[in-house]
């Protein structure tokens, strides 16, 4: 088991960060989810001890985050989302500095600062002072300081910050690497859905500090039921009251598409899409079948929450 957490409650002053949190991770490239004030942030520290629950346990390699983190740090690699870098440093000597922190004797923190640098692209611009850096290649370093110890679990908070469209990309082609290629275990704690469906196998998704849902995302996808997308010239009012008394999920949007959702266990044939609007006497100019995305699932999920 990488992470178990049992009855989690943190709270700072009269505000509850974590509320009786719960959950086990196997492993693998798991991306945390959660508008901000969800608790992304507390859980990751949690698992680092910088932060003690006021109750509950939680477990990273099978050690209690209470009585050994010092032990659990040793095997984690974390990226910080808040600015963590040494104004005056070259990027060579934060990373080596980041790899003797971790325990490396200096001359294998120095040359493993130079393969990490390679790896994330800054290898021509590692003895330049980062204080010039752009914020791409800031995030560069911050990934490479917690690589440099080769650690079993890294964990990745907001990643991509303030990166553009191709360095956004990059970041999230090493993070795909790191977890698959590499085989290090990661935790993506991330705002931005795309990234994560992207990178990642599975969510946890927090709300006000619990679990809001939890699972592999191909899975929660097809459990959604099938997605068509339909276009209909008429009386669309009466097209989806026909559609919603077959117990079809139904969104109109500006355009007057119609975004129509199966229920998980139904077989839709599509030719019964065409025979409803022969019976509401309605054109049916366009139908195909698109896929769920994460963010009809976390959009679903989070308005439930809500109420």
């Amino acid at each position: 088991m990488l992470i178990e957490i049992k009855n989690v409650t943190l709270s700072f002053g009269t505000t509850t960060a974590l509320d009786n949190l719960s959950l086990e991770v196997q492993g693998g490239a798991v991306g945390l989810l959660g508008p901000n004030g969800a608790g992304k942030s507390t859980l990751l520290k949690t698992l680092l001890g910088f932060v003690q629950p006021n109750q509950g346990t939680a477990a990273v390699f099978g050690v209690d985050v209470q009585t050994d983190p010092l032990e659990i740090r040793k095997q984690i690699g974390y990226m910080p989302e808040d600015e963590c870098l040494i104004q005056g440093m070259n990027a060579v000597q934060l990373v080596s500095y980041a790899g003797e922190l971790c325990g490396m004797p200096k001359r294998d923190a120095l040359q493993r600062a130079h393969e990490v640098l390679y790896y994330v692209g800054l290898d021509e611009e590692r003895y330049r002072t980062i204080d010039g850096y752009s914020v791409g290649m800031k995030q560069r370093v911050k990934l490479a300081q917690a690589l440099a110890h080769d650690p079993k679990l890294l964990l990745l908070d907001e990643p991509t910050n303030g990166m553009d469209t191709s360095g956004r990309e990059e970041m999230l082609e090493l993070v795909k690497d790191i977890a698959t290629d590499k085989g290090i275990n990661v935790i993506l704690s991330s705002h931005l859905l795309p990234d994560v469906e992207f990178a990642c196998q599975e969510i946890i998704a927090l709300s006000h500090g619990s679990v809001a849902i939890q699972g592999q995302i191909e899975a929660l996808k097809e459990n959604k039921g099938r997605l068509f997308d339909l276009k209909i010239v008429g009386d669309s009012e009466s097209y989806i009251a026909a559609l919603e008394r077959h117990n079809y999920q139904v969104e109109l949007h500006p355009d007057k598409r119609l975004r129509v959702t199966s229920d998980s266990q139904a077989q839709t044939d599509t030719k019964f899409f065409f025979k409803l609007a022969y019976d509401t006497r309605v054109q049916l100019r366009q139908l195909r079948e698109v896929k769920h995305s994460l963010e009809d699932i976390f959009a679903e999920v989070m308005s439930v929450d809500s109420q």
